[in-house]
């Protein structure tokens, strides 16, 4: 203090008063220059939120339980529900005491393989769904918007009508390999330079489907050999396939799911922007590509196994959000739930519908899932990604 200064009385600043102190002893947060809001005020924590995450944070993994009992069930009624239904105490002897006769034939050579496919497919497939709709921020993103199915059927179609393959089994790695390059090229033609945006890959797949539907069109109308076996595969369907086929894709969908759960945290970043991701640590490039690498996976394994299956990706994703909230670990979590009971749920009312026959899997699920969408947007449910 220069001499010749007196000292401003207590509370009193050199242009007036000073602010009185808050309750407690602290200072009410004020606002730096520029209008920011200080540190202070942006991480004080606001009282009674620890005891209210706490409770949803008990609420959510009861739910998560709730969703695996719930898949549980369904693949009991799976596994003894069909042409010949089978008691749940004669399914649970053959599955632990390995007893032999018919009904073990029917449950290990016919509907257990078909079980294990729809857990695994309609897993992929929920995942799939919640990571495309998490990367592009486009709450109608899924398989079928971005080109993978589509480019999935355009190799079945080659393999069968210019290599003659003719088993399920055999369209695996061809359907595989076409949805992979399908997403690549969509993920390619998506990109600016370094940035993938995802107006630009929404019009790509746009583009890369009406390619691929003209070429699949021309193919199968001139042969009709290569119509006959295409339709069933096209139909998408759990029946036919056997443990081979989950043996293909299994790794393949195994990497897929663990990379997707990984990105759920830099997802949640880019929820808010690409400039409010990078500024929150989130690598946004590296995100992307990965996360086309994890659909690619989950995508065409699954559409490899069981064909072309609509809704699961794109409804399941909706509904869980109504539940958990935007938090993409909550989503992803459930989501690798809830599909597969969907997917089995459908299977498995397909087998009652048309007893003794049975209706494809991809038709129930068609027919079950746009109503439940179409109720969801009635009600103004779907929820901002």
């Amino acid at each position: 203090m220069k001499s010749g200064e007196r000292a401003a009385p207590e509370g009193v600043g050199r242009f007036g008063p000073r602010p009185a102190p808050a309750p407690g002893g602290s200072r009410t947060s004020e606002k730096p220059p520029g209008g920011a809001l200080s540190d202070t005020a942006l991480t004080a924590p606001r009282p009674g939120l620890p005891g209210h995450d706490r409770q949803a944070s008990v609420l959510r993994w009861g739910g998560l339980l709730a969703a695996a009992a719930l898949l549980i069930v369904v693949c009991a009624l799976s596994l003894a529900i069909g042409a010949k239904n089978i008691p749940l105490d004669v399914v649970w002897n053959v599955l632990v005491h390995q007893r032999g006769g018919e009904d073990a034939f029917v449950i290990e050579k016919l509907r257990f393989p078909r079980t294990a496919l729809g857990v695994l497919a309609g897993a992929a497939l929920g995942l799939a769904g919640a990571l495309m709709q998490g990367l592009t921020r486009n709450p109608l993103a899924d398989p079928g918007l971005l080109g993978v199915n589509n480019g999935a059927s355009a190799a079945v179609v080659v393999a069968i009508s210019f290599l003659g393959v003719g088993s399920p089994l055999g369209y695996v790695w061809f359907a595989f390999l076409g949805a992979a390059v399908a997403y690549g090229i969509v993920y390619l033609l998506g990109s600016t330079g370094r940035n993938v945006t995802p107006d630009r890959m929404v019009l790509a797949g746009a583009a890369v489907n009406a390619t691929l539907i003209a070429f699949v069109s021309a193919v199968i109308l001139h042969d009709t050999r290569t119509f006959d076996e295409f339709r069933f595969w096209d139909v998408g369907s759990l029946a036919g396939r056997d443990l081979g086929v989950v043996f293909q894709v299994g790794p393949l969908i195994l990497v897929g799911v663990v990379t997707a759960l990984c990105l759920a945290r830099p997802l949640n970043a880019l929820a808010l922007g690409d400039d409010t991701g990078r500024a929150l640590g989130a690598r946004t490039e590296r995100t992307r590509l990965f996360g086309a690498v994890a659909v690619a996976l989950l995508c065409g394994g699954a559409t490899a196994a069981a064909g072309p299956i609509a809704f699961v990706g794109l409804a399941i994703p909706h509904i869980v959000r109504m539940i958990t909230g935007p938090d993409q670990r909550w989503v992803m979590a459930y989501s690798l739930l809830l599909a597969p009971v969907l997917l089995l749920g459908a299977d498995v009312l397909g087998r009652l519908l048309a007893a003794p026959g049975e209706l494809e899997t991809g038709i129930v699920t068609a027919f079950l899932g746009a109503p439940i969408f179409i109720i969801l947007i009635r009600r103004r449910r779907i929820s901002a990604l």
